[in-house]
């Protein structure tokens, strides 16, 4: 049975913002892991832990777990994307602030919708929709600049991992869409990315000899959460939402992400909320308006 929509529907746009808000939020959950836990020890404990849990949630609700569908060599793919991106991710905010990797890491969207145009069939970008991202990206602009300069000798390092880490995660969407993937369950899709990620990036941490800083009661508290919640529930959410809906409609609602963690910023980190950031807010609404705007049918 296709289940396939056209546009996304109250449904879809309620699991896109809470997955966007669950986002937001882990970048400063990462920020604040990476004071106990090294960056990429982190990143690589993180793929273990969630994959017994993810694995033991499909066994639970017997999801059909399978490799021989051809689904290996694209699956092995987005896992080795899966760990560079958290790699990058990870290390670079250990140089710059939340606020600038979000919006950095972000630009997925206009990676993934992009590709999206040449790669997969049936994914078009009307003039509108690229006036709607064009609004949306404006938002993200307003609420880079609106904040402190960050003085640490390495923040262009951390600039450019985030826009790589963000070319990776445009990829595995792709990569999802466009193979033998796209067939398998989203716990199968998410079950490829831990269990290959995982050893990469334990061993890039061995290789850096990296693994715990000063870590906390506290800290291991809100690793816990990033395994559970953002991975577990979040990236299931994400590969049900990525199977059913078109990709450049959905990829939009990502802009959310990073004013949500500018809003988290505000909440526990207890930074300022300005006119800026209410601005960025308008444009990105706009600009979601204008992507999932109705397109008329030239059929009859």
């Amino acid at each position: 049975m296709n289940n396939r929509k056209e546009h996304i529907d109250a449904t879809g746009a309620s699991l896109l913002l809470g997955f966007s808000a669950l986002l937001g939020l882990n970048q400063v959950c990462i920020k604040f892991v990476n004071a106990g836990i090294a960056p990429v020890f982190q990143a690589g404990l993180r793929s273990v832990c969630a994959f017994f849990v993810v694995l033991g949630f499909a066994y639970f609700m017997r999801r059909r777990l399978c490799v021989t569908d051809g689904s290996v060599l694209p699956g092995i793919a987005i896992g080795c994307l899966f760990a560079i991106e958290f790699t990058l991710l990870f290390s670079a905010l250990d140089y710059i602030d939340v606020s600038r990797a979000s919006v950095l890491f972000y630009t997925m969207p206009f990676w993934v919708t992009l590709a999206a145009r040449v790669l997969v069939p049936g994914e078009q970008l009307t003039p509108v929709k690229l006036l709607g991202l064009a609004s949306a990206l404006v938002g993200v602009v307003l609420t880079l600049g609106d904040g402190p300069a960050n003085s640490n000798p390495n923040s262009a390092l951390g600039d450019l991992y985030c826009l790589v880490a963000a070319v990776a995660w445009a990829g595995i969407a792709i990569i999802v869409r466009t193979t033998n993937l796209k067939r398998a369950c989203p716990e199968m899709q998410l079950l490829y990315q831990l269990g290959v990620s995982a050893p990469i990036l334990l061993f890039i941490a061995a290789m850096g000899g990296e693994y715990l800083r000063e870590p906390t009661v506290t800290i291991w508290a809100v690793f816990a959460f990033q395994v559970l919640v953002v991975v577990s529930v979040g990236f299931l959410t994400w590969f049900w939402v990525l199977s059913i809906y078109p990709i450049a409609n959905m990829a939009v609602y990502s802009f959310l992400a990073p004013v949500f963690g500018v809003i988290f910023g505000w909440l526990i980190l207890g930074e300022q909320i300005t006119l800026s950031i209410i601005l960025a807010l308008a444009f990105i609404a706009v600009g979601i308006a204008m992507v999932n705007w109705p397109q008329k049918n030239r059929s009859k």
